[in-house]
């Protein structure tokens, strides 16, 4: 009898494996599709490019205010590849997991339309299109993730449980919401379910997480001296103590949502309601044909939710959209799952379902394809700008804030950091912030003639960059 199971279990693993391949090569073409405007030429948030640069120290301070210890250790890597490459090799990374999840959610038996579909549902999710601006830090955290799923489609449930602790202690110290992917591998890739077993799996999922939290804390408080991960100041916390405190934090967890929602929705509101709408429509169809999965998966969604609860009201920051690819990936394999069922008789609501999925694939791929070129305006003027910096001899001084120019508010620039950092990729050079140090710069100077936002001026070997945004722009902003 054992035997015969072994071998069953096998025979499921080889299909699998079978099927992996192609599934991938849909998954990676799809992937570069979407990001095509921004592959040459990648889109660098500011606190991404110490990950780019390799500059540890630069990111040392993440360690403590965010845990990012995996990170650091990618920081201290010698070798620095450019980033088009390193783009290429998170969205390599990011299909490697699409697919392999698929794979392993629908089973070898799956009617291929289905695996490829999901597979497609995932990689036009919003969030994952928010945090690959973050890439270069973020390569090894996704990397866990995918190995993940790739063994998810090679191991049995069982075996991938034993390996779930040392997989989220790990890909937490990259990004906090990672292990809850992991999650979604081990719900999706168990067959046999029942009450005890997902019990036991949240159990273990929960002490993995609390172990992942604590290994942070211990080795903060090692290295730092302090046991925990203070949040930056940035972020605006108002940490809350009690009841009181965290009825107080309720307006940021409603912006956190409301933030959450427009995002997905792709600020569209007929979208915005559409997601959650087809959610629970599928989430009910499963609760009443397939109703031990439906709670497998409504209990992986309610996890992810309650965390992101937990850091509004505790410690009262507003959690960014870009942290809810877990929503995402539970949304998306329920929705499929119930349109799958739904399909088992050849009727209306089939039909419909499989419509209602090629259409949201379609749409969301049209706008995130169109979100991921709105740095262009960015990318084309920083590189003009890099020409003459790349001419200068002497220093270059840059004055104002150029993520408050048209090309900037467009791009979603989010901080000043920025334009140094772009010209120290595009030219080698560096230059001053002088609103940053301005007791390192000579005086400003005077523009208020013009009404121009951007100036370039030389002064013997000295080129000075002025940004003067307009207060139509600032006050949009």
């Amino acid at each position: 009898m054992t035997a015969a199971v072994g071998r069953q279990l096998a025979m499921r693993a080889e299909a699998e494996r079978l099927q992996l391949a192609p599934v991938f090569l849909i998954t990676l073409v799809a992937a570069f599709l979407l990001t095509g405007q921004n592959l040459l030429d990648p889109m660098i948030r500011h606190d991404d490019y110490p990950a780019l640069f390799a500059d540890a120290p630069a990111f040392w301070n993440k360690t403590l205010h965010e845990g990012r210890w995996l990170n650091y250790v990618w920081h201290l890597r010698e070798v620095v590849t450019p980033a088009w490459l390193n783009f290429a090799l998170y969205q390599s990374l990011w299909a490697a997991f699409v697919a392999a999840f698929a794979v392993a959610a629908m089973g070898p038996s799956a009617q291929r339309w289905f695996t490829v579909v999901l597979a497609l549902l995932l990689v036009v999710c919003p969030s994952e299109m928010l945090i690959s601006l973050w890439f270069n830090t973020l390569i090894p955290g996704l990397a866990v993730v995918a190995l993940f799923a790739v063994l998810a489609c090679y191991l049995s449930s069982a075996q991938l449980r034993w390996l779930l602790p040392i997989f989220v202690i790990v890909s937490f110290m990259a990004y906090t919401t990672y292990p809850l992917l992991l999650l979604a591998i081990c719900i999706a890739r168990t067959r046999d379910r029942s009450i005890r077993d997902l019990a036991g799996l949240m159990v273990l999922f929960c002490a993995s997480f609390v172990v992942a939290v604590l290994t942070v804390y211990t080795l903060n408080w090692q290295v730092h001296g302090v046991f925990g991960v203070p949040v930056a100041d940035w972020r605006d916390p108002t940490a809350g103590d009690g009841i009181g405190g965290m009825i107080a934090n309720l307006p940021k967890l409603g912006e956190t949502f409301t933030l959450f929602l427009n995002r997905t929705g792709i600020g569209y509101p007929p979208l915005i309601g559409l997601i959650p709408f087809v959610y629970i429509l599928g989430l009910n169809v499963l609760r009443k044909r397939a109703p031990l999965e439906a709670l497998y998966l409504a209990a992986g969604m309610a996890i992810g939710l309650a965390l992101t609860v937990v850091q509004a009201l505790k410690l009262g920051v507003i959690v960014p959209p870009r942290a809810f690819i877990f929503f995402w990936v539970f949304f998306a394999l329920t929705v499929v799952r119930a349109v799958q069922i739904l399909s088992e008789d050849e009727g209306l609501y089939g039909r419909l379902g499989r419509n209602l999925l090629l259409l949201i694939v379609g749409v969301w791929f049209i706008q995130l394809f169109l979100a991921y070129g709105q740095s262009n305006d960015w990318r084309s003027d920083t590189k003009l700008w890099a020409q003459e910096v790349q001419a200068t001899e002497g220093p270059v001084y840059v004055y104002g804030d150029s993520s408050k120019i048209a090309a900037g508010l467009k791009a979603g620039i989010q901080s000043y950091k920025a334009l140094p950092f772009r010209l120290k990729q595009l030219t080698g050079k560096t230059a001053v912030a002088c609103d940053e140090v301005p007791d390192t710069c000579p005086s400003r100077p005077d523009m208020t003639a013009s009404d121009a936002e951007v100036h370039l001026l030389r002064e013997g070997n000295a080129l000075f960059m002025l940004f003067t945004p307009k207060p139509s722009d600032e006050t949009e902003d």
